[in-house]
């Protein structure tokens, strides 16, 4: 046996770059997509959702009519999606659906406003948009959900678990960069959603010293020296200015940005990226859309209804498991029988039955008594006819001969034949070739010297006169008498002539003739 192959050296000391860390699979991951009728903004609010989950989020993802939610909760656990939300749109309003995957809670709230992303930049005075920011997730800020019910519990849990934990004793603030603000008012049941940027800007610094410790070309055109630059009390800082000090933070790291350092103030800037909605809870269902209602703020159950419709979803799960049972016991006795009659025709097809063994026994003898007759038909012509046959009756190849087989060259070559169009244009070809006859007899000089010849006369007749056109174009055609040298001598006038190498020949075979016959 041969040795057993092993992995390679070069294989062994390539690192798999496709493993994802630890910290990435356990972060919660999100599908956003929208159903429902079209128009208005739903897929644009869809789009802004996904960037403010971003970047545990499918940001290119391609949802079509047909794709179903078991479409989406299939792949999920492949891709370690955790929730599912989605955005729809009915002719009541738009509603946003949170649901835990793969078994649920699912959250229904209703939208009752929202302004898009685009529309919350451009209302800014300072628009301020780093790309930078949504390379890391957005810190979840909750109000005013401490109250009593199931209900907030489950709409706090399922916020929070949205968005990756926080561990406060080894957090890079680095990383912090955008807010996700929630804020409930008990008093109305609505949820404003708000999206923000974070900039933390160092305090206590005059605004010449920060413009060139942040590195900026200071502007020395109102001022004698640089010591005027900085010594001037009046300019301030833009964070020395405010005069709320809750904004101000002692830093407990050293920031990429200059002038924050470590236990050091500095302001915290918040600028708004938008989307913003504002929700309500609709209803809280135990599935993944479907399943016990936990909670309706429209629709209110008494005990005795609720155990009804929980007797009624039982008995309908009872049902549909029955069902599942019995379709899975006829596919198994269908999978049986179709196994034994497939065996039974294998054997079938090996076993021969005694009436074919008979039959074939039969045939065998019946072969082997019979006499073998020669197949001569002359021999059997003379003895039913009594007379010999003629020579051309019977074929002089003895029986059981093959004929002669026939090879390539016993065929004659015929000539391909020819298309219409490939005659046509062979025809035109050779029109095009032919060249005008030329006569070269006509200018031969006679006996005496001089030029001319019996053509000349016929030709004179078609020299171009004053006055006259050539309208038959006489003088370009062929001019060669039509039927060979004695076309053109009538028929009664035809005479034999030889010349006097014909005349020796015919009277040397004359003389030849003679001889014979006379002796």
């Amino acid at each position: 046996m041969g040795r057993k192959k092993g992995k390679g050296r070069s294989v062994k000391r390539n690192k798999n770059v496709h493993i994802e860390p630890d910290e990435v699979v356990n972060a919660p991951h999100s599908f956003v997509i929208h159903k429902g009728l079209p128009g208005g903004h739903t897929l644009e609010l869809t789009k802004d959702f996904r960037k403010v989950m971003e970047p545990f989020t499918a940001s290119s993802l391609k949802e079509r009519k047909k794709n179903t939610i078991k479409d989406f909760v299939s792949v999920a656990g492949p891709l370690h999606v955790s929730h599912l939300s989605i955005f729809s749109q009915t002719d009541l309003g738009m509603y946003l659906k949170i649901m835990r995957l793969p078994r649920g809670p699912t959250l229904t709230f209703k939208i009752h406003n929202f302004s898009l992303a685009r529309d919350v930049v451009s209302s800014l005075k300072k628009q301020v948009v780093v790309e930078e920011a949504f390379k890391h997730s957005p810190l979840i800020v909750l109000n005013s959900f401490s109250g009593e019910g199931l209900q907030m519990k489950l709409m706090a849990s399922m916020f929070q678990n949205m968005f990756p934990t926080i561990n406060l004793t080894n957090v890079d603030l680095n990383t912090i960069r955008r807010c996700v603000l929630l804020n409930y008012n008990p008093a109305t049941k609505i949820i404003d959603f708000r999206h923000y940027n974070i900039k933390v800007a160092a305090v206590g610094i005059l605004k010449g010293v920060k413009k060139v410790v942040q590195g900026k070309v200071p502007n020395l055109a109102k001022c004698n020296d640089i010591s005027e630059f900085f010594s001037k009390a009046s300019i301030m800082s833009e964070s020395e200015a405010e005069e709320d000090p809750s904004n101000q933070v002692t830093l407990a790291q050293k920031l990429i940005t200059r002038g924050n350092i470590e236990s050091g103030k500095s302001a915290i800037r918040l600028t708004e990226l938008g989307p913003r909605i504002s929700l309500q809870l609709i209803k809280i269902e135990d599935g993944l859309l479907d399943g016990e209602v936990l909670y309706h703020d429209l629709i209110y159950k008494t005990e005795e209804e609720k155990v009804e419709i929980q007797k009624k979803r039982e008995m309908k799960r009872n049902l549909k498991d029955k069902r599942k049972k019995i379709q899975n016991e006829n596919k198994i006795e269908k999978d049986r029988k179709k196994e034994e009659h497939k065996e039974k025709s294998l054997k079938g097809m090996k076993k021969e039955t005694e009436s074919d063994i008979q039959m074939k026994k039969a045939s065998k003898e019946a072969y082997d008594q019979a006499p073998v007759a020669e197949d001569d038909d002359r021999e059997y012509y003379r003895k039913e006819v009594g007379e010999e046959p003629d020579q051309d009756m019977f074929s002089a190849r003895p029986a059981g001969m093959k004929r002669p087989t026939k090879t390539f060259h016993s065929f004659k070559n015929k000539k391909p034949r020819l298309e219409e169009n490939s005659r046509q244009n062979l025809k035109l070809r050779d029109k095009q070739d032919r060249k005008p006859f030329k006569d070269n007899r006509r200018n031969k000089p006679d006996n005496k010297g001089n030029k001319k010849s019996k053509f000349n006369d016929r030709d004179n007749k078609f020299i171009k006169k004053k006055g006259r056109v050539d309208k038959t174009n006489s003088h370009n055609r062929d001019q060669r008498p039509i039927g060979g040298k004695f076309a053109s001598m009538k028929s009664g006038k035809r005479k034999r002539q030889f010349s006097g190498k014909k005349w020796y020949r015919f009277y040397y075979c004359l003389m030849n003739m003679y001889y014979i016959l006379g002796k």
